[in-house]
């Protein structure tokens, strides 16, 4: 009986554990400056509600940054390349629209002097599950991108964030 006891929890242990590793799905991206300078690093992880993003930066100009998700998984300098904001869903810019933001708009990053910045940022509205509408593993692909200026959170379709400074393709 014991061993029948212990057989049965390993096998409701190995589901789980089958089954969080099915969830815990990571990926990351790479940010670089338009000389192909790496200026940081994002690891994105999903999470129950969306996405957490893990943004380690070293060596970044200092200033108030827009921080955005653009809609192609491409990163040609003046990284254009990216499109606009990823918005599946089709609503307005800016955290504060009345219709609700785009899925790709998250708060500005306030980088310091050193250039240095670790932070941890959530999005509720993306998902690294293949698949969904609001997945950044679409058809083009997602990037991740760090603007010259602050995004004012309501001037749409841009926020008048200024030039794209840093670009990283979000891949597995």
């Amino acid at each position: 009986m014991r061993v029948a006891w212990s057989a049965s929890c390993l096998t409701v242990i190995a589901a789980c554990v089958a089954s969080f590793s099915a969830h815990a799905q990571t990926a990351k991206a790479s940010l670089k400056d338009a000389s192909g300078k790496e200026v940081g690093q994002v690891e994105l992880v999903q999470a129950t509600n969306g996405v957490l993003l893990k943004l380690s930066l070293k060596g970044a100009p200092p200033g108030n940054r827009a921080f955005h998700i653009h809609a192609v998984g491409k990163c040609e300098p003046p990284f254009t390349s990216a499109g606009p904001h990823f918005n599946p869903a089709g609503h307005k810019h800016g955290l504060e629209a009345k219709e609700g933001s785009h899925a790709g708009d998250m708060p500005n990053l306030h980088i310091p002097a050193s250039g240095e910045l670790v932070i941890e940022i959530a999005n509720p509205m993306i998902t690294l599950v293949k698949g969904q509408p609001n997945s950044v593993f679409d058809a083009d692909g997602s990037a991740i991108i760090i603007h010259a200026g602050a995004d004012d959170y309501k001037t749409d379709p841009t926020g008048n964030a200024g030039d794209r400074i840093a670009c990283g393709v979000i891949v597995e």
